[in-house]
């Protein structure tokens, strides 16, 4: 048996789960530029409807990326304090890939293209295929123009997050039945996806819980 916490702050969204033996007990919130102040509260919320203290844990999984900046530095900066406290080791997972598994709940399509706008006239993009509790990478993330999209194998796509403010160079390149924006990554999802690395003994120190920003000029930017 295998007890996790996951949280996942890299969009517009704040969202902490505690998976417990196939038992998930999830927090989800739209908090845009709040997920500093509302992930604690959210963590403390889940371990005391189930319980249980940190110790009590077997490791912390989190959304690594890509996503808004401050976002991603909020998932990782938590979970590596949250893991030093209680000596757990942590598991990043793609916040794409949550974004894909989330969205089956949605409609139930395996195949699944989650995208973020990333700004600046660029999307990040990641393609799955999806089963329950699983989001196989097809296509893995990545940074790209909407005029300059990757090829997919094809199939009967759908096409969800954010990035869908490009949804018509979307539609182009991949067609796509369905099509929903307003798609977010829940912790769930990032706990399920990081569920088997864990199992697997995979789990790394809290000093290793790093985003994924897949934007180089933007970490430039932020440390001048």
């Amino acid at each position: 048996m295998t007890r996790l916490l996951a949280l996942e702050t890299a969009g517009e969204t704040c969202s902490v789960a505690l998976l417990d033996n196939g038992s998930v007990i999830e927090r989800f919130e739209q908090a845009p530029r709040q997920q500093t102040e509302r992930v604690l509260p959210m963590v403390e919320g889940v371990l005391a409807e189930a319980g249980f203290r940190l110790a009590d844990l077997d490791g912390i999984a989190f959304g690594h990326g890509p996503g808004a900046f401050t976002g991603v530095r909020v998932a990782a900066a938590v979970t590596q304090g949250l893991a030093f406290a209680a000596d757990l080791p942590v598991v990043g997972v793609s916040t794409l890939a949550a974004c894909a598994l989330s969205a089956q709940a949605l409609k139930v399509n395996p195949h699944v293209i989650a995208c973020f706008d990333a700004r600046m006239g660029e999307l990040y993009l990641g393609a799955y295929e999806c089963e329950p509790g699983s989001a196989n990478a097809v296509l893995c993330d990545g940074l790209f123009k909407p005029d300059a999209l990757p090829e997919l194998p094809c199939a009967e796509w759908m096409i969800v997050g954010s990035g869908l403010v490009y949804q018509d160079a979307l539609r182009a390149a991949y067609g796509a039945s369905f099509c929903v924006a307003d798609a977010h990554p829940r912790a769930q999802a990032v706990a399920q996806l990081a569920l088997p690395a864990f199992e697997r003994g995979e789990g790394v120190s809290a000093e290793q819980a790093q985003p994924v920003y897949l934007r180089d000029q933007v970490i430039q930017g932020a440390v001048r």
